[in-house]
């Protein structure tokens, strides 16, 4: 009789873990149907005038446009930006919950948090989550006391330090112009002017591109905003040949 029941037990047991993992199967399987569509184009170089940001501000929604003022470059902290690729909540949430971390390190270490390691809890926070269907493409700038950085965080938990980079749909169109156009001696006109070209060839050619032109600087003294421009006759005018 004992056996008998070991036995009925382990069979019962089975069948409980069988249907257990039918459910994450298909859970999982749901999970991977929601494929949801992202566009922009962010990017980000290091020259002699210090770091130059560009950034599109049109979020779209499938095949829809939701809206032409997002704020995709996130400020940190004073001297530290971070920016917007993939899913929207996902990089908000995330890079102001880094924000709030920075200060706290701040508080409690009477120093600021390098850019390095603050891209480094970054990747940790992200690492938790990965494949669990978070959606980021974000840049960590900024400068301390080692000098510019410019990191490459993703939603699988990578992390690359690089000098020049563009991140989003339209990405591959601003390479063309920015791998082109850069050079480390670039003037801070000329750096300004390559990033807005850049943006504006993405816009041009990737539909999920568009809105404005928001350009930003960061150098050793913190980081200001440079333009907020519309992508519209102008711009076709002046970059369009």
């Amino acid at each position: 009789n004992f056996f008998t029941k070991k036995h009925n037990f382990t069979k019962v047991n089975i069948k409980f873990n069988q249907s257990i993992e039918k459910m994450v199967y298909k859970k999982k399987a749901k999970i991977k149907s929601l494929k949801f569509w992202h566009g922009t184009t962010t990017l980000a170089f290091v020259c002699q005038s210090g770091i130059i940001v560009s950034v599109d501000s049109r979020a779209s929604m499938g095949k829809y446009i939701g809206s032409s003022n997002v704020r995709k470059v996130i400020p940190i902290n004073d001297y530290m930006l971070g920016t917007m690729a993939g899913g929207a909540a996902d990089c908000f949430f995330w890079e102001r919950n880094l924000g709030i971390i920075c200060h706290l390190y701040e508080l409690q270490n009477q120093h600021k948090i390098s850019i390095s390691g603050a891209s480094k809890i970054f990747t940790n926070m992200i690492y938790k989550y990965k494949n669990s269907g978070l959606s980021i493409g974000a840049m960590i700038i900024g400068w301390d006391q080692t000098g510019p950085g410019l990191f490459y965080v993703d939603s699988e938990a990578n992390r690359i330090k690089i000098k020049m980079i563009s991140v989003g749909s339209g990405s591959t169109f601003a390479f063309g112009i920015l791998d082109s156009g850069y050079k480390w001696n670039l003037s801070l006109k000329e750096g300004i002017e390559l990033g807005k070209n850049s943006i504006f060839h993405a816009a041009f050619k990737d539909a999920y591109s568009g809105g404005k032109i928001n350009s930003y600087l960061v150098r050793n003294n913190g980081w200001i905003k440079i333009a907020s421009e519309d992508i519209g006759k102008e711009f076709f005018l002046k970059y369009k040949k």
